[in-house]
């Protein structure tokens, strides 16, 4: 997918509270390699390079827009290359993901797949957002499913593949974690009116329609979806319950 890094900072802040969440759950260790697997524009693999002495950084990512952004970057210790959650190789003593996984499907492959990459005595950490059920979402995909919208996309819409948090409980013991928290945690921001979302889904969420989408049919797919979000939510202002996932595990040696 094509993503537009300006856009996607818009709520820079917002994203943060959650990064600093997860790695809450981490246990420090100095001089480690660590993985931060869809590292966009690159701002938290240097957090992590500020939080974890010594260690070493690899941010992946498979846009090449955020990555031009990260390699504007320089630091040491910190390094920035192309690529995808499902083809990823190698061994880490962390394997940090924020905000990457609920793009990739079936999860009940992809945890274990991930875990492989985790050294013995290492440390996997994931944020997943896991707001499927909420209108910004669901008002996504009841748009995409009105004409002239349907017929465009012919008939595509994306469901999450993000799970329940039991499933990754059970997923990582499944793995052989004897060390793990998994939780899930809703980060609220307050927004002038519902069609606000729009603009938070912008960079995120409607970037796949987007890009199915003909030119344009995207500011009509938008007011649509502004109409729906007005329909389903209170007037404004209106709290925006974003809901999401983190979980941390060890590795026994």
């Amino acid at each position: 997918m094509s993503w537009d890094p300006e856009q996607y900072h818009k709520f820079k802040a917002e994203r943060l509270a959650p990064f600093n969440d997860l790695f809450s759950l981490i246990k420090i260790r100095p001089d480690i390699s660590v993985l931060d697997l869809g590292c966009g524009t690159g701002e938290l693999a240097l957090e992590l390079s500020k939080r974890l002495p010594q260690s070493r950084i690899t941010g992946v990512d498979s846009s090449p827009e955020m990555l031009a952004k990260a390699k504007e970057r320089c630091a040491e210790r910190v390094k920035f290359i192309q690529g995808r959650v499902e083809s990823i190789s190698g061994e880490f003593d962390l394997l940090f993901s924020h905000a990457v996984l609920h793009w990739v499907d079936d999860h009940a492959s992809l945890i274990p797949r991930l875990w492989q990459l985790v050294r013995p005595g290492g440390q996997l950490a994931v944020q997943i957002p896991s707001n499927h059920r909420h209108p910004s979402h669901t008002c996504i995909i009841a748009a995409a499913s009105q004409e002239p919208f349907r017929t465009a996309l012919k008939g595509w819409v994306r469901h999450s593949p993000v799970l329940e948090i039991d499933q990754y409980a059970q997923l990582l013991y499944s793995c052989g974690a004897a060390d793990f928290t998994v939780l899930e945690k809703v980060y609220p921001t307050c927004l002038p009116e519902a069609s606000a979302i729009a603009e938070w889904t912008k960079g995120t969420t409607l970037v796949p329609y987007f890009e199915r989408l003909p030119q344009d049919l995207h500011e009509p797919f938008l007011q649509k979806y502004r109409e729906l979000l007005t329909e389903a939510l209170p007037a404004g202002p209106i709290l925006f319950t974003f809901r999401r996932v983190l979980f941390a595990a060890v590795k026994t040696e």
